[in-house]
């Protein structure tokens, strides 16, 4: 498994590898264990279904290093960027977690754009409490926190389902700098089934909550109602139309592609129309994109 190597192919610096296998029910526990029977640096983790957020909570908890990073089945960390995350960490301890650029692709590898962090974005975005104009790390794969602040602040909050590494890295920003290195060193897959584009309307309201939390600890407020709003937020079950299903992750896709590569969004928007003849929004940015 390419996310795997990828990961323990990582030079420059000691690590624990913990994965979580969250109630797999394909092959994926069988291959974890032939991995950890060649390292021993692997820990598996398995357990029934119980979402990413409290997955992640688990595989934090868990950890025993200084430092913890995060990394997603099917994304890669390209060489170096453990090291230079660390080295980074190390030389500034005023900073509190760090992060890397991002190439994001589709299911083909093909990449559909690239997302480095301008130093005023890095420096001042977090601390920005509004949802057009706050700016976080490049994705939540990309970053490493230390784990001593990481604990400090409450770790993930079990009651964000979806935008949890939004919640942690406004309160983690709190306690210390954010620091990115403008360099591209994380690839991260889209998929069909990925939070961004199946659960964009729960991912936003999260996040409008997420920033209100922020704007009443800044100013000693309390968050618990908020909390409790969160919690009550429900994700919508998965579509069973898998057309449409298609449909939606392609447009979302043309989204992400439209202002860097305007060839790439056309063929999007044109696989969006195939698998849902009738999507109007996908119709009128294929014209658009073709003019």
């Amino acid at each position: 498994m390419n996310t795997l190597s990828s990961i323990l192919n990582q030079e420059g610096v000691d690590l624990e590898f913990i994965v979580v296998n969250d109630g797999s029910t394909d092959e994926t526990l069988s291959i974890l264990r032939r991995y950890a029977e060649k390292d021993n640096r692997l820990r598996i983790l398995d357990q029934a279904n119980k979402g990413l957020t409290r997955s992640l909570i688990r595989g934090c908890n868990e950890a025993r290093g200084e430092f913890i990073a995060r990394q997603d089945a099917g994304d890669i960390s390209l060489p170096g960027r453990l090291q230079k995350e660390f080295d980074l960490l190390v030389s500034h301890p005023d900073v509190s977690f760090v992060s890397c650029g991002t190439r994001f692709v589709d299911p083909r590898g093909e990449s559909v754009h690239e997302v480095l962090q301008p130093e005023d974005d890095t420096r001042e975005g977090l601390g920005r409490h509004t949802l057009t104009e706050i700016r976080g790390p490049s994705s939540h794969g990309a970053t490493m926190f230390r784990r001593r602040i990481y604990e400090k602040v409450g770790g993930y909050r079990p009651q964000f389902q979806v935008a949890q590494d939004l919640d942690l890295w406004t309160r983690l920003r709190e306690h210390g700098e954010h620091a990115a290195l403008h360099e591209i060193l994380f690839v991260a897959e889209l998929s069909p089934d990925s939070i961004s584009s199946t659960k964009r309307a729960l991912q936003i309201n999260t996040a409008e909550l997420i920033l209100e939390c922020a704007r009443r600890r800044h100013h000693g407020g309390d968050e618990t109602s908020l909390l409790e709003m969160a919690e009550a937020l429900e994700i919508n079950r998965k579509s069973n139309n898998k057309r449409l299903k298609r449909a939606e992750f392609y447009y979302f896709l043309g989204g992400c592609a439209t202002s860097k590569n305007k060839d790439r969004a056309h063929v999007y928007f044109r696989e969006s129309l195939k698998n849902n003849p009738f999507h109007i929004r996908a119709l009128f940015r294929y014209l658009k994109t073709a003019l």
